[in-house]
């Protein structure tokens, strides 16, 4: 129904995102990597939109990229993935972290999710991997400098989980990291998220 909505940026919170248009305000739910990529209150924004209807709740979500937006309505057509459950996986991971998961059949790469354990990761292989293999294959295949960068959070990410600190948490301090200096070796990036996650 909705493609897109342009406007002002009226509030951003965590979860939570509300876009002017015109004189009317819209609420738009929001995964972290969506609110990672918007810019401060105040400023222009687009949201690529996806509308949940149900019986007694009209709702709105918002994605900063159309990859991103695609991947959450993939993830509603597995048994039992709900929006919310959708956006919690969103919030956890990269989408180019989610197809590769389950284009290696990974499920254990998709634990630590709130929401996601053992069977509900293998179900979200089975019912995608599918339907993932006939999309376009350029939007599922990163450059050399994505999968170099992809490795090396990875590596860090099992890393610290070994240590005994959950991926959820792990998966954002890494991220936040590796957004500010790309050029960090495994090590850094280590070092750094284990100060980020002992001053949180």
């Amino acid at each position: 129904m909705f493609a897109y909505f342009r406007g002002k940026l009226a509030s951003l919170l965590p979860e939570e995102a509300v876009i002017e248009v015109s004189g009317i305000a819209y609420q738009f739910l929001i995964s972290a990597t969506t609110h990672r990529q918007l810019p401060e209150q105040g400023n222009e924004v687009l949201l690529f939109a996806h509308l949940v209807v149900r019986e007694d709740l009209l709702q709105l979500y918002g994605f900063s990229r159309e990859e991103e937006r695609q991947l959450f309505r993939l993830l509603l057509l597995t048994s039992g993935v709900g929006p919310k459950l959708a956006l919690a996986l969103l919030s956890g991971l990269e989408v180019q972290d989610v197809y590769e998961a389950i284009l290696a059949n990974a499920p254990e790469q998709l634990y630590g999710i709130t929401g996601v354990g053992k069977k509900t990761a293998a179900r979200i292989i089975l019912e995608l991997r599918d339907k993932i293999l006939k999309l376009s294959p350029g939007s599922l295949v990163a450059s050399p400098t994505q999968l170099s960068s992809t490795r090396l959070r990875d590596d860090a990410v099992n890393a610290l989980v070994t240590l005994g600190f959950s991926r959820i948490a792990v998966q954002k301090a890494v991220v936040a990291i590796l957004e500010q200096n790309s050029s960090l070796t495994v090590e850094e990036v280590i070092k750094a998220a284990l100060a980020t996650i002992h001053n949180s």
